[in-house]
């Protein structure tokens, strides 16, 4: 009996050393290894309740800090709420109203979502477009190739006072307005080639570039002295116009004249050169395409010169 109460004993103090809590063990720097606990400067003092207290309140009904910023967030108003709803431009302005690309802003800007925008340069090329649509004030470059463009209206390209670059090749054009490039003092290259234009508007003086191949321009497409007044003009492509005439006169600044696939029968020898000055050199124009037409350029040797290089064409 007393053996059994022994081991009864022993059990029971075993369960009651096995059931005391376990505190992990405390590490203190080095230079606090010798210093008895009591004499610590912050002793280690352990108050159950407390951290019962602190436990709890990490572990209670408190929202997460990300729910906590949804729910501090003042309610949608319905202008907020409209105002998200409102897709943003690219100068992060909002739409509003409708126009031919659909939605644009109170200023008439566009929306790029159907044509793409970047930077300064909006690209439209291949989006069946039938009228120039509406561009953001600061286009510097302006793409708009293989479209069903009809019509270059007035306004078109009003208040866009940095645009340098216009490129509507392979559109149905066939009317533009005298005025509708005219107002564009940075322009600088102009491309037209491959419509339907009879009619060539007037032109910025600052044009570098201009390329109107074919087209429809015949023999009254081009008004007299067009590009007088073209001082930096270095490149003017004709071609395939049915031309019957070179337009003179032409700038000095010219540096390629290409022509060829017209109608040109003849040229005289004041075209290139000052007929009165033999002295006279124009350096500057050294490519000149003259084959495709009806004209034998070794009846008019001395139409060539003043320049550097005789131009292409039928020498026979």
């Amino acid at each position: 009996m007393q053996t059994f109460i022994n081991i009864f004993l022993g059990f029971f103090i075993f369960e009651s050393v096995g059931a005391a809590p376990i505190t992990d063990t405390i590490t203190y720097d080095s230079e606090f290894y010798d210093i008895p606990l009591e004499e610590l400067p912050h002793p280690f003092v352990y108050d159950e309740n407390k951290q019962f207290d602190q436990v709890k309140a990490k572990t209670g009904t408190a929202l997460p800090s990300i729910i906590q910023e949804i729910y501090s967030a003042a309610p949608l108003t319905e202008e907020t709420e409209d105002e998200a709803s409102t897709p943003k431009l690219i100068d992060g302005s909002s739409a509003q109203g409708s126009g031919v690309l659909g939605l644009q802003t109170q200023d008439g800007l566009p929306t790029c979502l159907l044509c793409t925008c970047l930077g300064t340069t909006v690209y439209c090329d291949d989006r069946e477009l039938d009228a120039v649509p509406p561009l953001p004030k600061k286009t510097t470059y302006f793409y708009s190739r293989y479209n069903r463009i009809r019509k270059i209206s007035r306004n078109d390209f009003a208040n866009l006072n940095i645009l340098k670059r216009i490129d509507l090749t392979a559109n149905f054009i066939s009317d533009i307005h005298k005025d509708a490039f005219r107002r564009l003092l940075q322009l600088q290259e102009l491309v037209l080639c491959d419509n339907r234009i009879r009619q060539l508007p007037e032109l910025p003086s600052t044009l570098t570039f201009l390329d109107v191949s074919k087209n429809r321009l015949g023999h009254k497409g081009i008004r007299n002295e067009a590009f007088k007044d073209l001082n930096e003009l270095q490149h003017l492509y004709i071609t395939d116009n049915n031309l019957d005439h070179i337009p003179l006169p032409l700038p000095e600044s010219l540096q390629a004249l290409h022509l060829q696939n017209n109608n040109i029968q003849e040229i005289h020898e004041d075209t290139f050169c000052k007929m009165r000055d033999f002295t006279y050199v124009r350096r500057a124009l050294e490519d000149i395409r003259l084959d495709g037409n009806p004209i034998n350029l070794s009846k008019t040797p001395y139409a060539y010169m003043c320049l550097p290089r005789l131009p292409v064409g039928n020498l026979i």
